[in-house]
């Protein structure tokens, strides 16, 4: 195509738009008449259609849940005898696997066990004319909304009725509704817990006892009350004895170079070394082997009130095994009492465990339709359209009546007719 040819279209392309949108400004105008019928009829019908749309209410409650860590936290703090802060609750909390409640709530409303409840508390499969209960379900959970805010954690519960009065029941009886559902569950998971601490605690107990008279049984048959200050007591006492012997030996020599060997001063000191020697012995002991039930060989004889102390090493792996077999015990069951007592409170609890903290109230004010908006923009509708037509039916008239377009219109047309004609004729000869 010649560069002048080009300049020229350029040229009179935008007096051609112009020329088109004043035409069809024309046309319109032409029209004016019909066309405010059209919005007269329009405006009247999308008025009567939005007031017999039926209006929707709103109530609105805010709850708090609780943080499902503290009481996992605080425990763990009175079992170990340490204050957690508000840090170390929330590692303590993230340790433990443990999340927040807020999604765990919303599943809950969203439940199908609530939504049950409340069909039956409020007979709605009547109230809304539904035929099947899941229907019922439906419409209850597409009218009901829930927001869950994550900064805050506070969950908005909104319900959408045509009465007022009954959405503010409604919304009222899902916050009663989740009470119940976690207050049962809640106390039935703290009985469990307390019914399995109470029979750990038994055994435990069991074996508490069973501990306590192995070392007191080990105890009494070697005499054996405290190894470490029977020990220091004993290389005291043998010091002592020690001590006097060695005096008493020296005493001898003495006395038998003044009076002789035959003297009674000599024999009676003699005597008494001989005591104090045989106390030695029997306080040192053997290193003899203990026999299978822990008690001493026969040299040591079994009426002695301590156990030599040749032997002290020996007892005081088994006593520190049996002593030690029973602190752990001790410990265990102090621990298990505390969790017990701690299972023993939360099953009492009955309280609420779901915090409100705006309860719904009734709407005063609709909150669909919104009837204006409604008139307007179904009235825009309508006037657009029957503009639109009035375009397209004059364009159409101006097309050339040889067009193939229209002729196959045309043909179209006559068709449809004929065959609209020949339905009551068929239904007829029926």
């Amino acid at each position: 195509m010649p560069y002048s040819e080009i300049v020229a279209i350029e040229r009179t392309a935008p007096a051609v738009v112009e020329a088109n949108w004043v035409a069809n400004a024309t046309l319109l105008w032409a029209h004016r008449r019909r066309l405010a019928r059209v919005a007269a009829v329009a405006f009247a019908i999308s008025a009567a259609t939005a007031f017999l749309i039926p209006k929707r209410y709103d109530s609105t409650a805010r709850i708090m849940p609780p943080d499902q860590t503290g009481s996992s936290v605080a425990m763990l703090a009175a079992l170990t005898g340490h204050s957690l802060g508000g840090v170390g609750g929330s590692l303590a909390g993230s340790l433990l696997g443990l999340k927040t409640t807020g999604a765990l709530y919303i599943d809950l409303l969203h439940s199908r066990t609530i939504g049950d409840r409340l069909i039956d508390r409020f007979d709605l499969q009547k109230v809304y004319r539904k035929r099947y209960r899941i229907d019922t379900v439906k419409y209850l959970t597409r009218h009901t909304a829930i927001v869950d805010d994550k900064k805050s954690g506070v969950i908005s519960l909104t319900y959408s009725d045509t009465d007022p009065v009954r959405a503010r029941a409604i919304a009222q009886a899902y916050l009663d509704e989740l009470n119940n559902v976690i207050t049962r569950s809640n106390v039935s998971s703290a009985r469990r817990e307390r019914e399995f601490i109470e029979k750990r605690l038994v055994s435990v107990q069991a074996d508490l006892q069973q501990a306590e008279k192995a070392l007191s049984e080990f105890s009494s048959v070697n005499t054996t009350f405290d190894i470490k200050e029977q020990t220091h007591a004993m290389v005291e006492a043998g010091a002592k004895l020690q001590a006097e012997l060695i005096v008493g030996q020296s005493e001898v020599d003495s006395l038998r170079q003044i009076y002789g060997e035959e003297n009674v001063r000599v024999r009676a000191a003699r005597a008494r070394v001989g005591d104090l020697q045989r106390e030695l012995t029997k306080m040192g002991g053997t290193s003899a082997a203990l026999t299978e039930e822990g008690e001493r060989g026969p040299d040591e004889g079994s009426a002695s009130l301590y156990p030599p102390l040749r032997q002290l090493p020996r007892l005081a792996v088994p006593y520190a095994d049996l002593y030690r077999r029973v602190r752990i015990q001790e410990t265990v069951f102090e621990l298990l009492s505390q969790q017990y007592e701690m299972a023993r409170i939360e099953e009492a609890k009955d309280t609420p465990v779901v915090s409100v903290i705006d309860p719904p109230l009734i709407a005063e004010k609709k909150s669909f339709p919104p009837r204006l908006i409604v008139i307007l923009l179904l009235t825009s509708l309508t006037v657009g359209s029957a503009s639109v037509f009035i375009l397209f039916s004059d364009r159409w008239r101006h097309v050339d009546p040889a067009d193939p377009r229209k002729l196959l219109a045309h043909e179209v047309g006559n068709s449809l007719r004929a065959q609209l004609r020949r339905l009551p004729l068929d239904r007829g000869t029926q």
